[in-house]
């Protein structure tokens, strides 16, 4: 067995490391066709691509071909995150080709690639109607126009991801409430120009969300949180860092029963008293983060042990100074599921 094992780990190495080497090396020397089927082989040679950008001109450029293999013609996910070295003029290219093979994509992940423009999104979005979710995590020069190009060439999304997005503003907000009304998933982390008008649009239209990321905003009031609770179908919300989230606002989130994800950490004004509201509410609760909070005790806890003891596996209470039952086995005690003790790092 332990031979079998270091030959495993030998041909994982290999794949790893003298793939991608050998890739760099060959596919220069290659017809284009052939440099591009390589990228089929396995995963190593899919990984040499995304770290070449000459590789991902050839593979765009045989994507819009006529010689695109029949396997690829009904393309379902794309998946480009971190693909620093793409840009608006490799979507142009595709458009500019007559590209069909993107009709019925529903997955488009180009997470950090930096170089693509409101532009970019405008050519790549109309090649992909039937799109359903659309990550653009991180791509810090896009602006509202975006948005209005992806509500203009995809009518069918339900999974946003605008993390980091830093210049989307309540006019982004506003067209994705208005045109995305059976959303189930939004993420703007670190969108810091949004204000509570453009997220209140969110939540009164797209009462379907079953996911909603608010990490890293500080600036919406507790009335904004407050309306979180006619989410009825909410299962996932991360409120890291909103530092003004009160416990009235915690009570009016515990009416989202489903919820088995809930990220606290450093919501500062948070007491026992709405911590107790969750526990009573979310009896479904997975994880919770209450990370930094000076102003619970071990009250919440014995609540959190009496309602939640049967489905929390994951419970962050460091920083904590005002629970004294901080220690892993005192937590086993009360939540016997307990297998993670720390979310926020």
């Amino acid at each position: 067995m332990a031979a079998a094992a270091a030959a495993a780990a030998g041909d994982e190495a290999w794949c790893r490391e003298t793939v991608p080497r050998a890739m760099e090396l060959v596919s220069p020397r290659l017809p284009q066709r052939d440099a591009c089927a390589l990228l089929a082989v396995s995963p190593w040679c899919h990984r040499a691509l995304v770290a070449n950008p000459k590789l991902w001109e050839w593979s765009l450029a045989w994507a819009s071909s006529l010689e695109w293999p029949p396997r690829y013609c009904h393309l379902k996910i794309i998946n480009l995150e971190f693909a620093q070295d793409i840009d608006d003029r490799h979507f142009v290219r595709l458009k500019e080709m007559g590209c069909t093979s993107l009709q019925e994509l529903e997955l488009l992940n180009i997470n950090a690639c930096q170089k693509v423009s409101d532009k970019g999104i405008e050519t790549i979005t109309s090649l992909c109607p039937n799109l359903r979710a659309l990550s653009i995590y991180w791509i810090v020069g896009l602006t509202d126009l975006t948005i209005r190009h992806i509500v203009q060439n995809c009518k069918h999304i339900v999974d946003l991801n605008l993390s980091g997005c830093k210049n989307i503003s309540d006019k982004g907000m506003q067209l994705v409430a208005d045109n995305y009304e059976g959303l189930k998933k939004l993420n703007i982390t670190r969108c810091i120009k949004l204000t509570d008008d453009g997220l209140q649009e969110v939540l009164q239209k797209c009462s379907s969300l079953e996911s909603l990321n608010l990490y890293a905003l500080s600036s919406f009031s507790d009335k904004v949180y407050k309306k979180i609770g006619s989410l009825t179908n909410l299962t996932f919300l991360d409120l890291c860092g909103a530092q003004n989230v009160t416990d009235d606002g915690l009570s009016c989130i515990s009416r989202c029963v489903c919820l088995t994800y809930l990220n606290l950490s450093w919501c500062v004004r948070v007491t026992d008293v709405g911590v107790v509201a969750i526990a009573q509410g979310c009896r479904s609760l997975q994880l919770l983060s209450l990370f930094g909070i000076v102003g619970v005790t071990d009250v919440c806890l014995e609540a959190l042990s009496k309602h939640c003891s049967r489905s929390l596996t994951t419970l962050d209470v460091n920083g904590c100074i005002g629970i004294k039952k901080r220690r892993r086995d005192d937590l086993i005690q009360l939540f016997p599921l307990l297998r993670c003790f720390k979310v926020h790092s």
